[in-house]
């Protein structure tokens, strides 16, 4: 086919509305991670609370965040996608409203007598429940807004735009903060999702697919307690948990050391937000690179990869350092990401693929639940009461290791699994 005609097949393969459910999909994305990078320090520094108070917070939110939508897409369902958005959209606002007003001086005195960490939970877990109805809401209008030739493609815009937001909020939010104060990204944050919650209103609509049957609640538990039940699923999901552990380190570990140990001025967002730009650029050659693996080897390099990055910052723990390190970190993500996907299709029953996709995101939720608690007490015992820095990336190169070396028995043991199935 020409690129002539590819464009007309992509112009003419896309409902309107598939274009505005990504767009939305880019300014939650660019308001979320714009957040993201700042929790931390926000938390600690302008809130006053512990680091291991602070990684509390950051687990409860994005733990939420990334289990709920497990039963936020079948209320998505019955509602309609946009009711959906306008949920999701009107609770994100107000949630991330509410958060940056917790350190506004304006709410002192509203706030006055209120620990500031019970003040937190409810408005990180309102804003959990709104963000969680993003995600199934988007990915279910892309499937009924492309055609089967254009899907593929649908999908590949929708993670690119994820990224361009992973990559483009967290420089909104460093020239916010640097500009007005940090709690002021929460107020841009919520903007942009007040925002998008007017252009749903005005442009979003909802499309019709034929012969959808929309899951209960019961169903949904059933699933749940059969996907649980599947043994060599669940193991290799805890195992992959232990890989998004060290991820979310980035988000919680790596802007206290910056802040505490390089200095408290540095574009800490911009360091971040490194990841995501590695990706956007480096994607297609990483694939091209390691198509020739199979998913099982592709995730075992990815670990393997990913796990260096701790050893880079190791060496020498500079903002280049770091910066070089989250790059790695990111071609290892880059290896094993979109096989991951594949393998768990492999690994499904018969008829039964979207459901064991649909829990896919289980371990960063699990990651985040544990992650964010962990990071906060790691850098507390080691790099605040012990003055040695050094042993947090230590521990996490240990947890690579370990991760990587879990991965590897359960490849050798399915591996001799099959073989002995293929042979009786």
């Amino acid at each position: 086919m020409t690129i002539a005609g590819r464009l007309r097949e992509i112009k003419g393969g896309f409902l309107p509305t598939f274009w505005v459910a990504n767009g939305m999909e880019l300014f939650e994305r660019l308001a979320y991670y714009g957040q993201a990078t700042v929790l931390s320090i926000y938390l600690r520094n302008h809130l006053h609370l512990t680091e291991i108070d602070a990684g509390k917070i950051s687990s409860i939110f994005g733990g939420l965040i990334y289990f709920l939508p497990i039963f936020a897409g079948t209320l998505a369902d019955k509602f309609g996608f946009r009711r959906a958005f306008f949920i999701a959209f009107s609770v994100l606002a107000a949630g991330y409203f509410l958060i940056g007003s917790a350190g506004m001086e304006a709410f002192r005195g509203l706030y006055a007598g209120v620990p500031v960490f019970w003040l937190l939970v409810p408005m990180v877990v309102l804003t959990a429940i709104g963000g969680s109805f993003i995600k199934p809401s988007v990915l279910g209008t892309v499937a009924v807004t492309s055609t089967p030739a254009t899907k593929s493609f649908g999908y590949a815009v929708y993670y690119s735009l994820v990224n361009v937001g992973a990559a483009v909020g967290p420089a909104i939010a460093y020239l916010v903060r640097d500009r007005f104060g940090i709690e002021f990204v929460y107020l841009v944050s919520a903007a942009s999702c007040a925002l998008m919650f007017i252009v749903n209103l005005a442009w979003f609509k909802d499309t019709e697919e034929p012969g959808a049957v929309v899951e209960s609640f019961v169903d949904k538990l059933l699933n749940l307690i059969r996907v649980v039940r599947y043994a060599r699923f669940m193991i290799f999901l805890l195992i992959f948990s232990l890989y998004w552990i060290m991820f979310w380190q980035i988000f919680v570990v790596i802007p206290f050391y910056i802040t505490d140990f390089i200095s408290p001025d540095a574009p800490f967002e911009l360091v971040l937000s490194v990841g995501a730009w590695a990706i956007i650029l480096l994607q297609l050659a990483v694939n091209r690179l390691t198509r020739h693996l199979s998913p099982r080897t592709a995730i075992l390099t990815g670990f393997a990869v990913s796990s260096l990055c701790w050893v880079v910052i190791f060496i020498h723990p500079t903002l280049a350092m770091i910066v070089a390190g989250i790059v790695v970190w990111s071609i290892g993500e880059m290896t094993q990401a979109p096989r991951y996907y594949e393998y768990i299709s492999s690994l499904a029953p018969r008829g039964q693929q979207a459901l064991f996709q649909g829990y896919a995101f289980l371990p960063i939720a699990i990651a985040w639940f544990v992650g964010g608690t962990f990071g906060g007490w790691l850098y507390t015992t080691y790099a605040k009461q012990q003055s040695h820095p050094a042993i947090v990336w230590e521990v996490l190169f240990g947890i690579g290791v370990a991760a990587t070396g879990l991965m590897w028995l359960y490849n050798t043991l399915v591996a001799r699994s099959d073989r002995r199935g293929e042979a009786g």
